[in-house]
């Protein structure tokens, strides 16, 4: 435990990496890691503008009273004193709402979101909120990449992914309506995940497209991410289950070599060659896969979808604030306000194809293994998030995904690797991340 509290308080290289097991962390004082927490703010966010509101307050005064139950002998709870952060869409009792746009849209919520009053009453601390894109969509936020200030983090879980690969907070929890988790995981060098669609409450959470939003988990190993996902998708009240994440044996993984081969670039390519036949050393059996017919419009239905129920949520303000809009989700809702009902409809039905084609090879594989993204982080001026099409099909067929970090491009920004379960496999796909992620063996940090 001193050994935990001291390292965060006197190197932020230690921070990251003690950050990377709850089961550690949540043995020891709240107190202590909060403070940690909140002095990383003070030295890096001028830098990364990753926050919209820290609670230092608040996060004290729950970390104190959280030791104070501990030392009364009361149950220990899973997430004791793990400090979290919140992208700007989730409500937060007592915590503004903004949704990274004008004030229009701004909620003041009188209570909390389901997922955050999960994460309280298993023990966490709420640092406060981070920077999403403007209503988690496409236009770039002020945040930046920790590991070259110069590149994006990601979008639209921005904030939430710089400030756990900056240490700033040990989990946060994001959203992926079609890669706003798993990409900013992957150009920050952290584990992203959601689960199956559904598998955690979207209330209390604004929409992008109700059809496809998932809640997504950013943290430093599967342990922690496996451990988060077992609070917020277990049954209100419930204790979440111990068990160990350790596969009976080595994963059967497809490859979607030819999809990948078309799309990504050089050094990803290289990159993902090297870490299949790593995981083939250890034991995996990697094949190559063709992906259903149905793959090929995967992406136009899903971006149908996401347009119309876009737009109508965005309805109640648009007429009269469309000029407060930033270009991308403006014209999001603009094209959306067109489609017709029967196109909708056909989407939808083409996502459940998809979907049940895709189970024909899960009957074969235990997972797809894939890049979450074609390319490092783009740099800031290329004005864009990055590209999600690794991540889109997964997401708009309501697949459980993973992003492991795997390696360091020549340039030094991260590498990861993509997992994608069938639906309700989540803790399967976690098993097998984990085994992966032992054999990854990935251990490096940001620069200061």
């Amino acid at each position: 435990m001193t050994s935990w509290i001291d390292g965060i308080r006197r190197r932020r290289e230690e921070t990251i990496l003690t950050q990377r097991n709850l089961g550690t962390v949540s043995r020891v004082t709240a107190v202590p890691g909060v403070d940690a927490c909140l002095e990383m703010i003070d030295r890096r966010d001028a830098g990364l503008h990753a926050w919209v509101y820290v609670d230092r307050d608040g996060a004290r005064r729950t970390a104190a009273a959280l030791d104070r139950e501990t030392g009364a002998e009361r149950t220990h709870r899973p997430l004791h004193g793990v400090p979290v952060a919140l992208k700007d869409i989730l409500d937060a009792e007592g915590m503004v709402t903004t949704s990274g746009a004008r004030s229009f849209a701004h909620r003041r919520p009188e209570r909390d979101a389901p997922v955050v009053a999960a994460l309280r009453a298993a023990g966490a601390v709420i640092l406060g909120k981070t920077v999403t894109t403007e209503f988690a969509f496409a236009d770039p936020s002020v945040t930046r990449n920790p590991w070259d200030l110069e590149h994006t983090p990601g979008g639209s879980s921005s904030g939430p992914a710089a400030a756990v690969a900056a240490g700033m907070a040990q989990v946060a929890l994001g959203s992926q309506t079609i890669g706003s988790t798993i990409r900013p995981a992957a150009y920050c060098g952290i584990v992203g995940f959601k689960g199956t669609y559904g598998s955690i409450s979207t209330e209390g959470v604004t929409p992008l497209s109700w059809s496809l939003d998932h809640v997504g988990i950013l943290s430093h190993s599967v342990d922690d991410a496996a451990r988060v996902f077992s609070v917020l998708a277990g049954e209100p009240g419930a204790a979440p289950p111990e068990r160990s994440l350790q596969p009976a044996h080595p994963p059967r993984l497809a490859v979607p070599r030819a999809w990948i081969e078309a799309v990504a670039s050089p050094e990803v390519r290289a990159h993902l060659n090297e870490i299949i036949s790593l995981l083939s050393r250890a034991g995996a059996a990697v094949k190559d896969v063709a992906l259903p017919a149905s793959a090929s419009r995967i992406d136009s239905d899903g971006r149908l979808v996401l347009r119309v129920e876009a737009a109508a949520y965005h309805s109640q303000w648009f007429s009269g604030h469309a000029s407060d809009y930033g270009p991308k989700i403006r014209e999001l809702v603009e094209s959306g306000l067109g489609v017709a009902a029967i196109d909708y409809i056909r989407a939808h039905e083409a996502r459940y194809q998809f979907r049940r084609d895709m189970a024909v090879i899960f009957n074969a594989y235990d997972a797809v293994l894939l890049p979450p993204v074609p390319a490092p982080a783009p740099s800031l001026s290329e004005g864009t998030t990055g590209d999600p099409v690794f991540c889109a099909p997964w997401s708009f067929a309501g697949l459980p995904a993973i992003a492991l970090p795997s390696g360091l491009a020549p340039g030094g920004l991260p590498l990861s690797i993509q997992l994608v379960g069938p639906i309700a496999a989540d803790a399967r796909l976690l098993e097998i991340a984990r085994w992966c992620e032992t054999c990854l063996g990935f251990s490096a940090v940001p620069p200061p």
